[in-house]
């Protein structure tokens, strides 16, 4: 017979209790001084809808015969915060079937299609070298040692050994990928590799990173997705803020994440998910998300020049981006608004969409919903017609900057910002 009083059994109860949340909330990963990591997203890139049409091999394997299923796609990206552990994620978010991975490394890119010799290491999924990512799914690869600086180049190589059906792609890389028939993952080049200048199923890279460290997140669309800009030399706008973070001692342990999508609209699916339907995705379950840069709408407003059916008012705008801010807020994440850029000229100007565009960017400035804004309209326009982009900052459009305007926009960014706490919701 047991001699256990009631009495007895609820502190016991309370202690088991005590320690089960105990060591459920400790962190995975703790240094010798105690204090812990997490992981922070140091690259991403958001998925878009324009490769349904297309299967993989009309798209992967251009070097192969029709049909063929085998290709190594070598895939380069600009990391913004450095590591010495890193997991890569992939995604079949597209897929109508599995997406199989037969073998992936990721190295320090030297060239080109050419890898720092001796720099590749293996990727794993649950310990094996290969994975098969179910339609519409992603996944993560096995925490790998692997040693990398702030700001540099990385190679992510992986190989298809089968049919993959429709590509899950981020269409405007501005950057060359690779392309080459084969299981050429390890080697340190490709011999006369395809190129494109589109990201295809690799999707984020996260380095095990300080206690202190965060993620900055950009949603938007061409102009965050960096269109006009030179190809292979991270002229972007968020590219530069991550420069100019890197040059600050008291910023470098925060990293930018581009989820900018050309031709992306708020409140319509084009290009693209519309903002709020991708955004648990590409902002909310980013690794270490703690800002968010909002710079879109342009595209919205620019449906009520040409398409009757189009009804946008600034209202809606205002509704759409106050759902943003309000589901990022519940995460803690501060909220930072920005202007929209001037765009008189355009092939889609109107002066209803101007009207439109101006009222969200008082509302912006003003509403008080954000936690903070930056002023890219004023940073761009042109003093003399302050609804025109400034000669000197667009390629001839009127509506993306070039280069130097990409610039002047993350300089017109007061590194101050990344200070602001969230709003409680």
């Amino acid at each position: 017979m047991s001699i256990t009083s009631s009495r007895t059994i609820l502190p016991v109860k309370i202690l088991i209790m005590a320690l089960t949340i105990l060591f459920c909330v400790q962190p995975l990963f703790a240094r010798p001084d105690g204090k812990t990591k997490h992981w922070v997203g140091t690259w991403a890139s958001a998925p878009s809808l324009v490769a349904h049409s297309k299967s993989a091999e009309d798209r992967l394997t251009p070097n192969a015969q029709p049909g063929a299923t085998g290709a190594t796609l070598r895939e380069v990206v600009h990391v913004s915060i450095g590591g010495d552990m890193v997991r890569v994620r992939f995604s079949n978010l597209y897929g109508t079937g599995p997406l199989v991975i037969g073998a992936a490394e990721i190295a320090q890119t030297l060239k080109g299609a050419a890898i720092v010799p001796g720099s590749g290491h293996p990727l794993t999924f649950h310990g094996q070298p290969s994975v098969s990512i179910p339609n519409g799914a992603l996944v993560l690869s096995d925490p790998t040692p692997f040693k990398f600086a702030p700001l540099s180049d990385l190679t992510v190589s992986f190989y298809l050994p089968s049919p993959s059906g429709p590509v899950t792609e981020h269409q405007l890389g501005e950057a060359t990928s690779y392309h080459a028939p084969g299981n050429v993952v390890s080697s340190a080049t490709l011999e006369a590799p395809a190129t494109e200048t589109s990201w295809y199923y690799l999707n984020g890279i996260d380095t095990l990173a300080s206690a202190d460290a965060g993620a900055i997140l950009t949603i938007g669309d061409s102009i965050t997705d960096g269109a006009r800009s030179t190809v292979d030399t991270n002229q972007r706008w968020p590219d530069e803020l991550a420069r100019r973070l890197q040059a600050d001692p008291k910023y470098r342990n925060l990293s930018v994440l581009n989820e900018g999508i050309s031709g992306n609209k708020i409140l319509l699916d084009g290009a693209g998910p519309n903002a709020l339907a991708r955004f648990d995705r590409d902002v909310i379950a980013q690794s270490g998300a703690r800002y968010l840069l909002i710079l879109e709408g342009i595209n919205d407003i620019g449906r009520l020049h040409s398409d009757p059916t189009a009804n946008t008012t600034a209202a809606d705008l205002i509704f759409a981006l106050d759902q943003m801010i309000q589901r990022a807020h519940a995460y803690g994440i501060a909220v930072i608004g920005c202007t929209l850029t001037p765009y008189h000229g355009a092939g889609y100007y109107s002066d209803n969409g101007e009207a439109v565009r101006k009222a969200v960017n008082d509302w912006i400035r003003t509403g008080g919903a954000f936690d903070g804004f930056i002023d890219f309209e004023a940073a761009v326009r042109d003093p003399n017609h302050p609804d025109t982009f400034l000669p000197d900052y667009q390629p001839g459009d009127h509506l993306h900057p070039n280069d130097t305007g990409y610039k002047v926009m993350g300089d017109a960014i007061d590194l101050k910002l990344f200070t602001l706490k969230a709003k409680q919701p």
